[in-house]
């Protein structure tokens, strides 16, 4: 870890001595500070360290080359096409040298989760998705799997079967429904583990997603 640098984030831990980290990867134009809120709504079964990290400032194609933070590019509307797949990788890169903090921390990789909101989902499942030893979980909230051609070549097949939640607004014009969908049926043809939660919403987070997802961290955070 010397040589590798850390982006900035933002650290809370709910108790002494976390045994579990959850890096939770925030939208296009936000920064890590937006679910910081989350820390007070989750209740769970032992003391958790969050990561939230800051995704890097660069020009997003899609609002007129403006300098915002983004976790990659997004070039048309259509934003399943035309993928950013350097931008995509570089923050891959990013996440997993957190993870290997944690590790470093003695987080073992079974109890690190990984989440994230639209873009920060995207992150999400596309890092979570290639690692050699599998995590804990994956939750991706209002978003889709990026890469996804590339996804079966790249994967272990332990990876393929970590836990992933997906939740999505039905009335999502951000990231339209259709493809959060889409995205859950090409992960579950690769026999992964999707449990799939949908809301009267639009891109957004609601009370009853935040319960349901306390539900399946706590379920899974049992089960270690």
């Amino acid at each position: 870890m010397t040589n590798i640098t850390i982006i900035p984030h933002i650290a809370l831990e709910s108790g002494k001595h976390p045994r579990y980290s959850v890096i939770w990867l925030h939208g296009l134009g936000a920064d890590g500070q937006d679910f910081v809120p989350v820390v007070d709504e989750l209740e769970l079964p032992s003391a958790v360290r969050y990561i939230f990290p800051h995704a890097p400032q660069r020009p997003v194609t899609i609002n007129g080359g403006f300098v915002m933070r983004a976790w990659y590019d997004i070039a048309t509307q259509d934003i399943g096409a035309k993928q950013d797949a350097s931008g995509i990788r570089a923050s891959q890169a990013a996440i997993e040298a957190l993870i290997a903090q944690e590790m470093e921390r003695g987080i073992t990789p079974q109890n690190i989760f990984l989440a994230g909101f639209s873009q920060g989902g995207a992150i999400a499942l596309h890092t979570g998705l290639r690692q050699q030893t599998p995590l804990g979980g994956i939750l991706a909230l209002s978003t889709y799997l990026p890469l996804a051609e590339t996804l079966a070549d790249e994967a272990r097949e332990a990876a393929l079967r970590t836990p992933i939640f997906m939740a999505h607004g039905r009335s999502d014009t951000v990231v339209p429904y259709a493809l959060g969908d889409a995205s859950r049926k090409a992960l579950q043809e690769l026999e992964c583990a999707v449990e799939w939660h949908e809301y009267a919403m639009p891109h957004s987070v609601c009370p009853e997603e935040l319960l349901d997802i306390q539900r399946w961290l706590t379920k899974h955070m049992n089960a270690k």
